[in-house]
């Protein structure tokens, strides 16, 4: 009966799990109706924003337009932009929204800032949604594709803060199925990826490893051309208030845990949570993250396809980063659909089907289970992440299975 429901877990069949899917993508088409509807003046019934993080990207959009992009990194003058934004109820002090991206991601946030807060979300949303979609649609190519990809939990969540997942997702998605065809196209896009530097840790690795030099030249001279751009538009003064504040970010958001250990998904998060120091919180993560770096590279001089390449370099990014949140999970949509995919072409594993069931309802319950002491997110992802380099030690004897007539 255990093997059944866990290790073969055949009842998450194609009719179940689309049904399942339906029902999520209904109730978050419901709930985000509701909130809307209860949230006048884009204020919700928590006192927070519609699109709560987006606040961040649209006041630093402001402050560059006003010749104060420094101002991002200052608390005091990023927060007084932030209170005139929307019409908060009289004697109600709104919430702080940190700006912790590196300067050049003002290229992005100025052009939205020249609407209205509301307006801007939604750009924001209709612009990063279909990179998302399109890194799916490259990957799944069965009809239902996009049901599968609007349902995902993590979309839901990323919406909800609306946060850069969509855009994370979609480029590293993009930029990795691009890989073999168009090396420099797919440098691009990685170089893209780093306004979030902490999600960029294992991929110059696996570039190197695996001798991809057009991608990583093209990535590095994207990153340098972006930086040295927004250093002519916003000046040195920018530059050196954002290492300024790289600082404070370390220690109050990350090592304090001032956004919530429950938001945070990462092997150091969840040792802080269990009460360890943060010496051995480091600790921690620095083995995890050694262990997944090696697991990840060890997978990508495999001679193994994209797909279990792609999912063992995105999952073992999601691992290997102390500086993760439960939004970034969108990026595991990636690695479940490479995954899935691989094994509805060949069949399924033991343990891969419940796993990656585990994956799709993280981002909805991390968080949850997370204020109750239980930190699952690092579990999970190295769970997942097991399987996927048990799949690719074993891809020879898998694909010759898979090759015989039934």
């Amino acid at each position: 009966m255990q093997s059944e429901f866990l290790v073969r877990a055949s009842w998450l069949n194609e009719q179940r799990i689309t049904g399942y899917a339906w029902i999520f993508l209904c109730l978050y088409v419901v709930a985000t109706i509701v909130w809307i509807a209860l949230s006048p003046g884009w204020i919700d019934p928590n006192g927070k924003p519609i699109g709560t993080d987006f606040m961040t990207v649209w006041s630093a959009g402001k402050l560059a337009l006003m010749g104060e992009p420094a101002a991002a990194y200052d608390y005091a003058r990023h927060f007084e932009i932030q209170r005139q934004a929307l019409p908060w109820p009289s004697g109600q002090e709104p919430p702080y929204y940190g700006w912790h991206y590196p300067p050049f991601f003002m290229l992005f946030a100025v052009p939205l800032a020249l609407l209205s807060y509301g307006a801007a979300l939604t750009m924001w949303t209709a612009m990063t949604l279909p990179v998302y979609l399109a890194a799916i649609r490259g990957i799944v190519p069965y009809r239902r594709w996009l049901l599968f990809a609007l349902a995902f939990p993590a979309v839901f969540v990323n919406l909800g803060h609306g946060q850069s997942g969509f855009l994370t997702a979609g480029l590293l998605g993009l930029g990795l199925l691009l890989l073999d065809k168009r090396p420099l196209a797919s440098g691009v896009l990685f170089g893209l990826l780093a306004y979030k530097p902490q999600l960029g840790l294992l991929l110059p690795l696996v570039l190197i490893a695996d001798r991809r030099w057009q991608a990583f030249i093209s990535a590095a001279l994207t990153t340098a051309a972006l930086s040295l751009l927004s250093y002519a538009v916003f000046g040195a003064e920018a530059w050196d208030a954002f290492v300024a504040s790289v600082t404070l970010t370390r220690t109050v958001v990350l090592e304090q845990g001032a956004m919530g250990w429950e938001k945070m998904q990462s092997a150091f998060a969840a040792m802080r949570m269990l009460g360890a120091g943060i010496e051995t919180a480091y600790a921690v993560q620095a083995s995890v993250s050694l262990c997944v770096a090696v697991a990840v590279i060890w997978v990508w001089r495999r001679p193994v396809g994209m797909p279990l390449k792609g999912a063992a370099l995105v999952t073992g990014t999601l691992l290997a980063t102390p500086y993760v949140m439960d939004y970034d999970l969108t990026l595991l949509a990636l690695p479940i659909a490479w995954l899935a995919v691989e094994a509805l072409r060949t069949q399924f594993l033991n343990w891969e089907r419940i796993a990656l069931f585990a994956a799709c309802l993280l981002p909805i319950v991390s968080r949850g289970i997370g204020s109750l002491g239980l930190p699952i997110g690092p579990i999970v992802l190295l769970v997942l992440l097991t399987l996927i380099v048990r799949r690719a030690a074993t891809a020879d004897i898998v694909n010759r299975i898979a090759a015989q007539p039934v």
